[in-house]
């Protein structure tokens, strides 16, 4: 990784919330001169691909209130104890989003979901031996085969960015 010529030399706190910690910011360039920028805090969250025998996933229907719409995800969250790590996040958030419990959890990468403004880092787990748990609460996981998810992102009727990255790295591991 190529260390960056510019540096953070101010920072004003804006706003805090729930998810979130915005700042103005004062970015010194190379050349020396200060810029002003916004920057979004958040925390670090993950995001999995829960892999079903017989080449099927589960995606569960996610309601978006920025941008509107009912959206076609992955399940997803983000680390909620400043101790959690993103494996027990991802088994954690697994079982509160869909109902199975992973047999077995493999990282298959991770990426910033907007580094231009955000600081949040996903780690991306495939979730196989997969079963089910007995649901206290009113949880409807999809199950999708393979080929109709392939047809569901290029048909852009998933546009969840996290879930069609994650698809693309788990693909890009050889996974079927």
């Amino acid at each position: 990784m190529a260390a960056m010529d510019s540096r953070i030399v101010s920072s004003e706190p804006v706003y805090a919330g729930a998810i979130c910690r915005v700042c103005k910011v004062g970015l010194e360039t190379s050349e020396g001169e200060v810029v002003p920028r916004d920057l979004v805090e958040m925390d670090n969250a993950v995001v999995i691909v829960p892999l079903l025998e017989g080449g099927r996933v589960v995606l569960i229907r996610n309601e978006r209130f920025a941008v509107g719409e009912e959206m076609w995800e992955f399940p997803a969250g983000k680390l909620d104890r400043p101790a959690e790590t993103p494996e027990e996040c991802a088994a954690r958030e697994l079982a509160e989003e869909t109902g199975y419990v992973a047999g077995r959890l493999e990282r298959l990468g991770g990426f910033y979901s907007c580094p231009g403004l955000l600081t949040e880092y996903l780690h991306v787990f495939l979730a196989s031996d997969l079963q089910a748990l007995e649901a206290h609460e009113h949880i409807q996981p999809v199950r999708v085969e393979l080929n109709r998810l392939r047809g569901m992102i290029a048909a852009g009727e998933v546009h969840d960015a996290k879930t069609i990255a994650a698809y693309a790295l788990w693909r890009l591991r050889g996974h079927d």
